[in-house]
């Protein structure tokens, strides 16, 4: 057989498999714990937004410096978050505190 030929006939095979591939897309909203109430509604806007196109969200609190110590700012903050988009999104994952930050992943219903 043609070298020529195989080698073409497993590209034209790797490139049928890719397009039947699903990819997940991820958007990521990141919050700080001292958040601003009108600070917050938006970024609550813009994360309601991502879902409604389909997209993953993870959502972010990051600690700097010693807002290490109030890390229950940070939870109310993530459940304040979980409580304003519990209409359209499930929380699919909670990754918990990785370094000086608390995420969790959320999908819609």
């Amino acid at each position: 057989m043609n070298h020529g030929k195989a080698k073409y006939e497993a590209q034209k095979k790797a490139h049928e498999s890719k397009k039947k591939q699903h990819v997940i897309k991820f958007k990521e909203i990141r919050f700080r714990p001292r958040i601003e109430e009108h600070d917050l509604m938006t970024k609550i806007n813009r994360a309601r937004k991502f879902i409604n196109e389909g997209f993953k969200l993870k959502v972010t609190i990051m600690y700097r410096g010693r807002e290490m110590v109030r890390q229950d700012l940070g939870l109310a903050v993530l459940d304040k978050v979980k409580e304003m988009l519990e209409d359209i999104a499930i929380v699919e994952k909670e990754n918990g505190l990785e370094g000086r930050r608390l995420s969790i992943i959320m999908s819609a219903k």
